[in-house]
């Protein structure tokens, strides 16, 4: 007879057999796929660059790219860092988008200057402060032969094709827009080797030429591109159009473009006889094309009049590329005639082209100065505190192109002109900069331009006593292409890749800092990328106005005086106004009869005119309160 634990013994073993099967199964089918990969991958050639596009195109189904590189090299595989097993994994060197950078050189861009026979003698100098034989590549186009002397500085010359059969209706402009319109379409039939770019100027445009190598290189030539920047007059680009590059700022087109401008222009131009210019005539055939302006801030006309001090000590964050009109406004530097004025502005950026004319602020907080550094080219230094958001507006030192002191007619904001004689900025024009190499730091040297001006009567230090200012800067040549890399995973059909894509640094306005001076005559400022967590403002030393009684007066510009008493108590403060006037501190952005507040504290100011200043041991600018 069979027991009960005879017959269970061998079903529990029968069991055990099938529960290890199962187990078997589930780990062949969780192994093989991924040794059956990885034995793929080895037999396998990675793909390249170059035919990644393909597949990109070919998988619209999966995540798509939107530019890849065209390099051929096959880079090695890295493993992502994961848990998981890796599938294929490619690291390609490119970069996405518009962040991809072109090895754009200077032997690439070929330049078209319009010139004119009769101002020959006089604009030449202007190219030739910015010529570089053997290494520039272009010409200049006249109406007529011009004389020329020996080993002189310049391109070639040649004249510009006959345009009378062009008709031209404008009355206030001149038929020579029709044959300058053409520079560009007659500079591409010259057949030039290994262009990418046509830079168009006129005889009096003056090329910072790295800075045009450096905004070029942020394109892809082989696209259709027309580059450029509107007028500083807003009438201008009202008459003209915002959507047009001004030629004496100097525009660019890529070569592609260009082909397919001289393919049609001459019939263009024949369906726009009534414009005025030769560059209102190129912006129609870019209409045609379909083409818009791409906007580069660092081309600049000056459709102004007068003193470009406010509008170069304040340059834009973005490469300085062209200058324009320079016969029509005052010589850059005061007691330098043009050219050389120009000629001496060059000589800074030999040391720094990327620098140059780029602006910083920064404040003496010891004697409550705010300090402005255009590199290269002024240092300026004012009494009181001047918010950045002030600072950084160009100041009206210049007449807007219609001679008016409007200045609701520019194209940007500005600010007014200090009409109080505390207000004037002490000026400091550059004299030298050369380079240090042991210190690897470009050392410049800015000396006062001393004028007679009125007095001022505030008792605080003067920047009159110092007579020159040292600016230190370590050189940066790569300041508009420091590129930031970021490893991206992008999934294509069954294969996964590591991108190595590449951004250009975001922009930034250089710091600065001053730093202690053996001479009582000079200040030293240290000019520089912004460290983590610096920014402009007036480090100060906050004192308690709480719990006692203060009387601080604030004197208004133009005004027969005015007493401010401030009596000041636990959580308020109040104001009584009258008149007398008094020295003080400088305190600019006010309106009338408008409230400024900082942190419990209210003041009510009333202001008569643009203009003013305020306190004698109160400064309020920009949210800063400093008791005296």
């Amino acid at each position: 007879m069979i027991t009960t634990q005879q017959r269970t013994a061998p079903q529990s073993s029968f069991r055990r057999s099938i529960i290890y099967l199962f187990i078997t199964m589930i780990l062949l089918y969780i192994l093989y796929p991924n040794l059956l990969l990885t034995d793929n991958d080895r037999n396998k050639s990675y793909p390249t660059t170059t035919n990644l596009s393909t597949k990109v195109e070919s998988s619209s189904n999966h995540s798509s790219v939107t530019e890849l590189s065209t390099t051929k090299k096959v880079v090695e595989k890295e493993p992502l860092e994961s848990t998981r097993p890796a599938p294929a994994v490619e690291m390609i060197e490119q970069s996405l988008g518009n962040y991809h950078r072109y090895d754009t050189q200077l032997k690439h861009i070929a330049f078209g200057i319009a010139a004119s026979s009769n101002l020959w003698e006089t604009r030449k100098e202007y190219i030739k402060a910015w010529w570089r034989p053997q290494e520039t590549r272009g010409v200049v186009w006249v109406d007529k032969n011009v004389r020329t002397r020996r080993n002189e500085s310049l391109p070639e010359i040649r004249v510009s094709q006959d345009t009378s059969r062009f008709k031209y209706l404008n009355r206030q402009g001149s038929r020579s827009a029709l044959r300058i319109t053409r520079v560009v379409s007659e500079t591409l039939k010259l057949g030039m080797k290994d262009i990418r770019w046509f830079v168009m100027g006129d005889d009096d445009t003056v090329f910072v030429v790295n800075n045009v190598v450096r905004v070029l290189s942020k394109y892809d030539h082989t696209q259709f591109y027309y580059l450029g920047s509107a007028s500083e007059s807003h009438i201008q680009n009202i008459f003209f159009s915002y959507a047009m590059a001004f030629g004496g700022g100097g525009f660019a087109i890529s070569y592609p473009l260009a082909k397919e401008l001289s393919k049609m222009q001459d019939m263009c131009i024949q369906r726009y006889p009534a414009l005025y210019g030769s560059d209102d005539r190129i912006q129609a055939c870019m209409a045609e094309l379909g083409v818009p302006l791409t906007r580069e801030l660092g081309f600049h006309q000056y459709d102004v009049y007068g003193n470009l001090l406010g509008l170069l000590g304040a340059h834009p964050v973005t490469p300085l590329v062209s200058l324009h009109h320079l016969d029509v406004v005052e010589p850059i530097f005061p007691g330098m005639k043009r050219p050389k004025a120009i000629s001496h502005l060059l000589e800074a950026a030999k040391e720094d082209s990327a620098s140059l004319m780029q602006q910083s602020i920064c404040y003496d907080s010891t004697r409550y100065w705010s300090i402005t550094v255009s590199w290269g080219y002024v240092v300026q230094i004012l009494r009181g505190v001047m918010s950045p958001r002030e600072l950084e507006m160009p100041s009206r030192t210049f007449l807007n192109w219609y001679k008016r002191a409007d200045y609701t007619a520019y194209a940007f904001n500005t600010r007014p002109v200090g009409r109080h004689p505390c207000q004037n900025p002490f000026v400091f024009y550059m004299s030298k900069v050369k380079y240090d190499r042991p210190r690897r730091q470009t050392i410049g040297v800015y000396y006062r331009h001393k004028k007679k001006s009125r007095y001022c009567r505030w008792r605080m230090a003067s920047p009159e006593r110092l007579d020159s200012v040292v600016v230190l800067k370590k050189r940066d040549d790569l300041r508009w292409k420091k590129d930031i890399f970021k490893n991206i995973v992008i999934k294509i059909s069954t294969t996964m890749y590591l991108v190595n894509s590449v951004g250009t640094q975001s922009p930034r306005r250089d710091c600065c800092r001053v730093l202690q001076s053996d001479k009582n005559t000079t200040m030293i400022l240290s000019v520089g990328n912004c460290r983590e967590g610096e920014i402009s403002e007036l480090q100060t030393k906050k004192e308690s106005l709480y719990g006692s009684w203060l009387h601080l007066c604030i004197s208004m510009v133009w005004l027969d005086g005015l007493l401010l008493m401030l009596r000041a108590r636990k959580n308020s403060f109040t104001v009584y106004v009258s008149t007398k006037g008094f020295r003080g501190w400088s305190v600019f952005g006010l309106e009338h009869r408008q409230v400024v507040s900082y942190g419990s504290m209210s003041i009510l100011t009333e202001v008569g005119g643009e203009d003013h200043c305020a306190s004698c041991g109160l400064a309020i600018n920009a949210g800063l309160v400093q008791s005296g």
